[in-house]
C-alpha cells in the first residue's frame, strides 16, 4: 500500500500519471519563471541597474529565487509537484518516489524553460545583459576548479533536495508552508554557493543561460554536482524514513498493540 501511494502521490500531493501534459507544461512554465527571476535579478545587479535608490545586491538574487520558488509551489505544486529542477526529479526517481518514465518529459521541459528564460532576459535587458553580465549565467570564481564547483554544487543541492523530500512530500504541511521551506533553503543555498560557483543548485538554471551565453565553463560540474547531491539527499531521507517506520512497528509489537 505504501509503495502504491508513493507512486500516485507526488510532491505537494500532486497526482502522478494524471494529466501528464499539464504537468509537463507546468514544469516548463514554472522553471521559466524561476530561472528568469534569478538571472534577471542577477543581470540587474551586475549592470548596477536600480528601480529606486541603490541597485540590487547579491543578497537580492537569493531573495528573488526564494520568492519565485514559493510562488511556483503554490501555483503549480498540485499540477506537477513543482520540481522545477532536474536534480529534484532525478533524485525522486532514483529513490522510487517518481516514475522513471516521466523523467525525460520533466527534464526536457525544465531545460526548455531555462533556455527560454535566458533568451527572454537577453531580449528584455538588451545586449549589455550578454556582454557585461553574461546573462546571469553561473561562472566559477577566480581560482575555483571544476572539482570544487562539483563539490560545492553537490553540497548545496543536497541541502535543498533534503528539504524538498522532507517537507514537500509530507502531507502534513500545506503547499504554502512547504513552498516557504523549500524557497528558504534555495535562498540559503544561493548565499552559500554564490561567491564560489555562481550558485547553480539546479542543472537547468545553470545550463540554460550558459548555453545561450555561449560560455560552458565547467558545465559538467554544474550538471553532475546537483544530480549527485540530490540523489544522496533523497536516499538519506528514504533510509531514515524506513528506519523510523521499522522503529514504530517494533515499538507497537513490543507494547502488544
Amino acid at each position: 500500500m505504501t509503495s502504491t501511494l508513493r507512486h500516485h502521490a507526488g510532491l505537494h500531493g500532486h497526482p502522478i500519471g494524471i494529466a501528464t501534459g499539464r504537468a509537463t507544461a507546468a514544469e516548463f512554465i514554472g522553471t521559466f519563471v524561476l530561472v528568469l527571476t534569478i538571472i534577471a535579478t542577477a543581470i540587474s545587479a551586475a549592470l548596477n541597474t536600480a528601480i529606486a535608490g541603490v541597485a540590487y545586491s547579491s543578497e537580492t538574487v537569493a531573495l528573488a529565487g526564494a520568492a519565485a520558488i514559493v510562488i511556483m509551489a503554490v501555483a503549480f505544486g498540485g499540477v506537477s509537484g513543482a520540481h522545477l529542477n532536474p536534480a529534484v526529479t532525478v533524485a525522486l526517481a532514483v529513490t522510487r518516489q517518481f516514475p522513471w518514465r516521466h523523467v525525460p518529459s520533466y527534464v526536457v521541459a525544465q531545460l526548455a524553460g531555462a533556455l527560454l528564460a535566458a533568451l527572454t532576459a537577453w531580449a528584455a535587458e538588451g545586449e549589455r545583459a550578454l556582454s557585461a553580465a553574461g546573462l546571469g549565467a553561473t561562472v566559477p570564481a577566480a581560482g575555483v576548479s571544476g572539482a570544487r564547483v562539483l563539490l560545492v554544487e553537490a553540497l548545496v543541492t543536497f541541502v535543498l533536495v533534503l528539504v524538498v523530500v522532507t517537507v514537500a512530500a509530507d502531507g502534513r504541511f500545506s503547499r504554502l508552508a512547504s513552498g516557504v521551506a523549500v524557497g528558504t533553503s534555495l535562498g540559503v543555498a544561493i548565499l552559500i554557493s554564490g561567491p564560489i560557483t555562481g550558485a547553480g543548485v539546479n542543472p537547468a538554471r545553470a545550463l540554460g543561460p550558459m548555453i545561450v551565453a555561449g560560455d560552458l565553463t565547467d558545465w559538467w560540474a554544474y550538471l553532475v554536482g546537483p544530480l549527485v547531491g540530490g540523489a544522496a539527499a533523497a536516499a538519506l531521507y528514504r533510509t531514515l524514513a524506513c528506519a523510523s517506520l521499522i522503529a514504530k512497528e517494533s515499538a507497537s509489537i513490543t507494547s502488544g498493540q
